[in-house]
């Protein structure tokens, strides 16, 4: 993040992109735009007279494969990745332009977005940022799986994965408030197996996956390797749930604990968490002293816990 991380910051220029949609197959352009302090993050399809979807709890649409928004029955789909980018580089306003239904997949992880963001800067902004503070434990089970989220400074998540071979159980814990996203999560990539390809094209989904944007799995392993890490596909499992998270509508202080979950269960963790008031509060972001990051003054709780959108 930028030096001065108690301020809400947004790009300082606009960025653009362009590629297909994981799912829809569809071309599509995209661009980046600053926003002004407390406007958040807001979706504008400029193929339907720029009709705006904020990227809040509310609006969210459903979620499977990809998590997508709807307002009015106004679609934009697969938001998870770029949402993602944005709250591990600690944007907090910035308008998204689309000239179509789904975000570009590019290469199935955050990491155009990372450096996108890093090559054109980012803008510290004179609204003072808030976050999400988790004041008691909210939990979500379904079966085997499990998210739940813990009062705790900072923003941890350790994250259990448990898929058929050839990836097994995986896990990791990470720290983002030691800025750790673009080096650790960025770049880690969607993936799938290469057996399940028919059944989920027939189901009208990942129309526009290759070998360019997804890691595709065989019996014995990538066949498009190698891969980025060596633990990538439970280091993209976090990726998605910081970029489902981010529908909280501000970066969480806290931490999140997730076995086997996935988008459905990380955006129902959301709404459990809109519904519960008791749950959490507005605070504003501890500024870090001259020690560095590890000398943080208490955040000052604000009186209404009300999420801005929500």
């Amino acid at each position: 993040m930028a030096q001065h991380d108690h301020l809400e910051q947004t790009i300082a220029e606009a960025i653009d992109f362009s590629g297909i949609g994981l799912h829809s197959g569809a071309q599509v352009s995209m661009r980046l735009l600053p926003a002004p302090g407390g406007s958040g993050v807001v979706f504008r399809r400029t193929d339907l007279d720029n009709f705006e979807i904020a990227a809040i709890g509310r609006n969210v649409a459903k979620v499977s494969y990809a998590t997508s928004l709807m307002r009015q029955g106004v679609l934009i789909s697969t938001t998870e990745h770029l949402l993602s980018a944005l709250i591990g580089m600690g944007i907090d306003n910035v308008i998204i332009e689309v000239d179509n239904l789904e975000v570009p997949i590019l290469d199935g992880s955050a990491l155009p977005y990372v450096e996108a963001i890093q090559r054109v800067g980012i803008q510290s902004q004179r609204r003072k940022r808030e976050h999400i503070r988790i004041l008691k434990p909210v939990e979500v089970r379904e079966g085997d799986k499990f998210i739940g989220v813990y009062p705790g400074s900072g923003y941890t998540i350790d994250y259990t994965i448990d898929f058929p071979a050839p990836i097994g159980r995986q896990s990791t814990s990470v720290d983002l408030a030691a800025e750790t996203y673009g080096s650790l999560i960025a770049a880690a990539r969607t993936f799938g197996y290469k057996a399940d390809e028919q059944r989920l094209r027939d189901m009208g989904l990942i129309r526009g996956a290759s070998e360019e944007n997804a890691i595709i799995l065989g019996k014995h392993g990538p066949e498009n390797g190698p891969l980025r890490f060596g633990d990538e596909y439970v280091r993209h499992k976090v990726l998605d749930l910081i970029g489902d998270l981010a529908l909280a509508g501000h970066r969480i202080e806290g931490r999140v604990v997730a076995e086997r979950a996935g988008h459905a269960m990380h955006t129902a963790l959301v709404s459990c968490l809109m519904k519960d008031r008791s749950a959490w509060e507005l605070a504003r972001v501890p500024v870090r002293s001259v020690e560095g990051p590890s000398a943080v003054r208490e955040a000052t709780p604000l009186h209404r816990p009300v999420l801005q959108g929500v």
